[in-house]
């Protein structure tokens, strides 16, 4: 479904960008380490770790049991950078819960003949891991769950937008479900303004669920195409947010 493509591209965006992510990394990592002094979990899981780009990792490795580092799949890099952490678990899950692959068997080896008349019959799980989390980081994944799967439904359904729409909302409000149950961060985009060259200015709202209560927020804005924008003839930045979630239960 391109989860490799995808994981590659964003690697070679970050490196043409000649750091200028460097602001947004860094205050993904700062807000990390607050949320840790608040919490002091012995165990932190990281859905989305990625790259490890925007993960303060041997700083936590030094004050935790254990880390889960959860992706879809992890890069050989990323393997040969925490090999000699010894409490650092690569775990190669679907962290919407099995979506992937329901996708790809309803609708994956549909034609143009036989499209995916409803996405009813699409079941949308919520993640079950079946180890403790302990302190659960999502970190920069909330709004790229439904990328792949939407893209391929996007070609292999005759659905229309308002119900693609809820669909969306759909996988958004089960991940916000799994991070009620533990101690979480959630750090994720909340929309893109796109600055076209002709100075046309477009925002498109990418987070459509309600966040949950934050017990410690954050918001700034990431220059997403700040190198080489008239190359791409447009410009991005992203609207951040960064929430420790308010536990319900104290």
């Amino acid at each position: 479904m391109g989860y490799y493509n995808y994981q590659q591209g964003l690697i070679y965006r970050h490196l043409n960008q000649e750091g200028g992510w460097s602001s947004h990394l860094g205050n993904c990592r700062s807000f990390i380490l607050k949320s840790f002094d608040l919490i002091r979990p012995s165990v932190i899981t990281v859905l989305g770790s990625g790259w490890l780009l925007d993960l303060p990792l041997r700083e936590l490795a030094d004050r935790v049991t254990a880390i889960n580092l959860v992706d879809i799949v992890h890069p050989p890099e990323v393997k040969s950078q925490v090999a000699e952490l010894k409490n650092v678990i690569l775990r190669e899950e679907d962290v919407t819960g099995g979506l992937i692959s329901e996708v790809w068997q309803k609708a994956g080896h549909r034609t143009f003949l036989n499209k995916l008349g409803s996405l009813d019959e699409i079941e949308i799980p919520e993640y079950k891991p079946e180890f403790d989390p302990g302190m659960v980081v999502s970190l920069n994944i909330f709004t790229q769950l439904e990328s792949m799967p939407l893209q391929l439904l996007k070609k292999k359904s005759a659905c229309d937008d308002d119900r693609f729409l809820q669909f969306r909302k759909e996988i958004q409000q089960n991940h916000i479900a799994f991070l009620r149950k533990h101690h979480s961060v959630l750090i994720t985009d909340l929309s893109e303004v796109v600055t076209e060259s002709n100075g046309r200015i477009d925002e498109i709202v990418s987070v459509l669920v309600d966040l949950p209560r934050a017990r410690l927020k954050e918001e700034w804005t990431w220059n997403f195409d700040l190198k080489r924008s008239d190359y791409y003839r447009k410009r991005s930045v992203f609207k951040v947010a960064a929430i420790l979630l308010y536990d319900e239960q104290e």
